[in-house]
């Protein structure tokens, strides 16, 4: 399997002389194409600073950091953003959408800001997507007038419209109750099981066990990987014990 994301000795610190940190302590890992990998750590572990690393988000001090073949490390923010946007998908705790523009227009936006000729085309694979995802109805709607769980679908329609070769969420379901989590996590079990590459930060160890493979962080470090084989949609509760007993005996 080819490597997709390749992070190589990663630090990230953040403060000033005595209060400076690494809040990312000589990272090394790597995404190949068509994974699922979850990230779990206590606050301030360094979990989200490491996808926004990898992701181009966030700069790093030093190390390396290889996407798709191409080294970002040093690469200007103009070039980041067109890497981002061509290859990569985003998807957010709260998903940011404008409150004067409908579900179909907050999911376009991005797309269309540099390919207006192509709006009819961009909004009829947004609706093919919205239909997939089943919020087929909820174009015209404003973002005041849908649940959250509708909302992370259509960040999720948002985060696929460019066809990504992956996508990074930072706890997508951690503003869900437990069946709009499920059935986000199922959403995105459908998209990897087509191709994509899916990294995910979260907190809740029966989304981890959703996934492929599980790092561990503490102190800026991965300490420690879980591996499980692909979820059948049988096993979720054999998975979930793996994961917490390995929270558990790393003091998660």
């Amino acid at each position: 399997m080819k490597n997709l994301v390749i992070g190589e000795h990663i630090v990230k610190s953040f403060g000033e002389g005595d209060e400076k940190h690494n809040v990312l302590d000589g990272v090394s890992v790597d995404i190949n194409e068509g994974e699922f990998i979850a990230i779990m750590g206590p606050s301030g572990s360094g979990k989200s600073t490491l996808m926004f690393a990898l992701s181009g988000m966030d700069s790093i001090d030093s190390g390396r950091i290889t996407f798709d073949g191409s080294d970002i490390s040093s690469v200007g923010e103009a070039e980041l953003s067109d890497l981002r946007r061509s290859k990569m998908g985003f998807v957010f705790q709260q998903s940011t959408m404008l409150k004067n523009l409908n579900i179909l227009d907050n999911i376009i936006l991005p797309s269309i800001r540099d390919n207006r000729k192509n709006v009819a085309k961009i909004s009829e694979k947004a609706r093919v997507l919205m239909k997939r995802v089943g919020i087929a109805e909820l174009e015209m709607r404003d973002i005041t007038q849908v649940s959250g769980g509708q909302l992370q679908r259509a960040g999720i329609c948002r985060a696929l419209l460019n066809s990504p070769k992956i996508i990074f969420g930072d706890e997508p379901t951690g503003a869900l109750n437990s069946k709009s989590a499920q059935e986000i996590m199922d959403i995105f079990s459908e998209i990897n099981a087509g191709g994509t590459a899916i990294m995910l930060v979260t907190h809740d160890a029966k989304v981890a066990a959703r996934t492929e493979r599980i790092m561990f962080m503490l102190d800026g470090k991965i300490v420690s990987e879980l591996k499980l084989p692909k979820f059948d949609g049988t096993d979720i509760d054999s998975r979930v014990e793996k994961v917490t007993e390995k929270m558990w005996e790393i003091g998660i």
